[in-house]
């Protein structure tokens, strides 16, 4: 299956069926009056965010989501039906945009909806007008026009841990030690040519997700390589771990390749520059104590927290694995909070308007 994330899709939603203008034609009945049925309700377009689906596919290949039209209302107070929905199931941090790049939704829970496109409502039938001064309407309602247009879909994948780094940094490696997730791992850069999710599991029971994607270069940020459209992936992240290849291998010291993923870190804006990062050091076994040792003093200055870790070996990654677990959980209790002080305003601000109203 291949990775889509973004996609732009037509909608459009059923109509609503119109109203009938009948009367009653019964043996023995006189002036039965009117009888007739309202139209259905067009269909409606629904996104539903759902933990099954991992890539925007379907959407790629369908391109167009029309819903039917609500049936005509017919005699003897009968209605037409509903018109069928399209329910289409999205990944889990699927961004809904308008034609203008509006955000009209962030589906980041699993089982959210999302009505992209409202069917029209269905016209009234002339049984609706009868009154005591008009017993014999003859008009009835059109249904209304569903909703329709061009939506634009991003995905910004669910994760809790994101791994930045230049290509060659050992971050697919690492990935395959920790999670279970079974990426391409080879001895030459771009191995990895899209995001790939791994679940870590932790001796609780509990765990966290970590994504990882393409290797950043010098003007990711503005569109070269593969980092730019991929970057958005990692916005949502507790933590970045910034990977870097102690052993040096690509001819680039220590600090230029800190000072390169920075400067695309900084380029792509605050979101990511922001965010806690832990230095990585992955090939720690391919070092001496006193390259090391320089190696901890040239980056002293820096004031980020820093890790030796072997990704083939094995070295200091279980140490680094608690290290992220725990900023993953203050997060997590941090978000917890902010939801629950969201659900006591909520509670005191009906408190308040039924106050006001009792008075």
């Amino acid at each position: 299956m291949r990775f889509i994330d973004e996609v732009k899709v037509e909608v459009r939603a059923g109509n609503g069926g119109k109203g009938c203008s009948s009367f009653r034609r019964e043996k023995y009945v006189p002036r039965g009056g009117p009888d007739g049925g309202d139209g259905g309700r067009g269909g409606h377009v629904i996104f539903v965010a759902s933990e099954r689906k991992n890539t925007l596919q379907e959407l790629y290949l369908r391109k167009r989501l029309i819903a039917k039209n609500g049936q005509s209302g017919m005699g003897s107070d009968c209605h037409g039906k509903y018109g069928a929905d399209v329910v289409i199931e999205v990944p889990i941090g699927t961004i809904v945009k308008d034609e203008d790049g509006h955000i009209l939704a962030d589906l980041s829970e699993d089982g959210e909806e999302f009505f992209v496109a409202r069917g029209g409502a269905g016209g009234m039938g002339n049984a609706r007008f009868a009154t005591s001064t008009n017993r014999a309407p003859r008009y009835c309602q059109p249904g209304m026009e569903g909703e329709q247009g061009i939506r634009y879909l991003e995905l910004k994948l669910m994760a809790d841990v994101g791994l930045v780094g230049l290509p060659n940094a050992g971050k697919s490696t690492l990935l395959a030690r920790i999670s279970n997730a079974r990426p391409k791992i080879a001895d030459y850069p771009f191995t990895t040519i899209k995001p790939m999710l791994g679940q870590v599991f932790m001796d609780d029971g509990d765990g966290f997700v970590v994504a990882d994607i393409p290797g950043l270069i010098e003007g990711a940020h503005e569109g070269k390589g593969l980092g730019h459209r991929f970057l958005r992936h990692i916005e949502r992240t507790a933590v970045l771990l910034h990977m870097v290849d102690a052993a040096c291998e690509d001819g680039k010291s220590v600090r230029e390749q800190i000072e390169e993923i920075n400067g695309e870190l900084e380029g792509y804006g605050k979101t990511l520059v922001e965010k806690p990062r832990l230095l990585v050091f992955n090939k720690c076994d391919a070092l001496l104590d006193e390259e090391r040792t320089a190696i901890e003093e040239e980056i002293a200055t820096m004031g980020l927290e820093t890790y030796f870790i072997s990704a083939v070996s094995g070295e200091g990654v279980k140490q680094l694995l608690h290290r992220i677990y725990d900023q993953v959980l203050q997060l997590r209790a941090k978000l917890a909070k902010e939801a629950a002080d969201k659900e006591v305003e909520k509670a005191d601000m009906i408190e308040e308007l039924n106050d006001s109203f009792e008075k």
